[in-house]
């Protein structure tokens, strides 16, 4: 009950998960979102206006926008998701691992760690793209390859501080071997920190990949990604500022979306924030 009650004073939470929700349901069902075919090109209703007939107009090819940016939806969130799904599984192993057998082994992982650190995420992106090839799975290959740090990081320290817990000290006195310790018992009570920075870094990584794409580095034309089509509409900036201005939106707004998810769901899952001034004031006044 206090969970659901927390749920609905958390105005992060809501909102975020509204906007991600819509970001969502468009990048999934676009095929029968959209009137049009992302290259389908109408020369006579070229760079026109929003119109009912293209909502959010048309660029110099005569591509309908809203079909671009909403098949630009799904390339984006599934590089995005890929990306941060594998820096996740990466990352968590290694924090685990150096966190709770320390020694040689968590000296080793961090100092692979901080190698990676040591370099700019988006400058090692575009390098590792340069090497992989161009392509969504090999983005998101890039972009994981960034992202993995921070997850290693934070579970690390989680791990720190949970392995010297009382269920920790009691299932191994009971005999239980490492393996069952740190992934049945120390991981489910690392998962609050782990889904708070994956939701934060979809958001982050959807930055990334538009960056990329931005600079020629992401997937490449025809795909409608959003950053190509931010970039493409550079050119007409002072005559036609739709064509960017709407792929900005986009990114602004999912980007948002997902801060706002992560940010409620800190709070939600922080056990600090048990307290009853997060409450609505007349259960607040009842509670024990």
């Amino acid at each position: 009950m206090f969970a659901a009650l927390r749920m609905r004073a958390n105005l992060p939470l809501l909102l975020g998960g509204a906007i991600v929700g819509l970001v969502l349901v468009v990048a999934l069902f676009h095929p029968w979102l959209t009137p049009y075919g992302p290259e389908q090109m109408d020369m006579r209703n070229r760079l026109s206006l929003p119109s009912a007939a293209h909502p959010l107009g048309t660029d110099n090819f005569g591509r309908d926008l809203w079909t671009r940016i909403a098949h630009g939806s799904a390339i984006s969130v599934s590089i995005a998701l890929g990306a941060v799904g594998t820096a996740m599984v990466v990352g968590s192993l290694v924090g685990l691992l150096a966190g709770y057998f320390g020694g040689w082994i968590d000296h080793a992982l961090m100092r692979l760690v901080d190698l990676f650190l040591g370099f700019p995420a988006l400058i090692l992106a575009m390098a590792l793209v340069a090497v992989l090839g161009t392509g969504a799975f090999n983005v998101a290959i890039a972009l994981a390859a960034v992202f993995w740090t921070e997850f290693a990081r934070v579970v690390r320290a989680t791990v720190l501080t949970e392995r010297e817990r009382e269920y920790v000290r009691a299932a191994r006195a009971l005999g239980a071997t490492d393996a069952r310790i740190l992934f049945r018992h120390i991981l489910p009570n690392s998962l609050g920190p782990i889904i708070v920075l994956t939701t934060l870094g979809i958001g982050t990584a959807i930055v990334a990949e538009s960056g990329l794409s931005f600079l020629g580095f992401g997937v490449q034309p025809p795909a409608p990604t959003w950053g190509w089509t931010l970039a493409y509409g550079m050119r007409f900036l002072r005559t036609d500022p739709w064509l960017s201005t709407v792929a900005g939106l986009a990114i602004m707004l999912t980007v948002l979306g997902f801060n706002l998810l992560g940010d409620g769901l800190r709070d939600l899952l922080d056990p600090r924030g048990l307290v009853r001034r997060d409450l609505p004031r007349n259960v607040s006044e009842k509670a024990p």
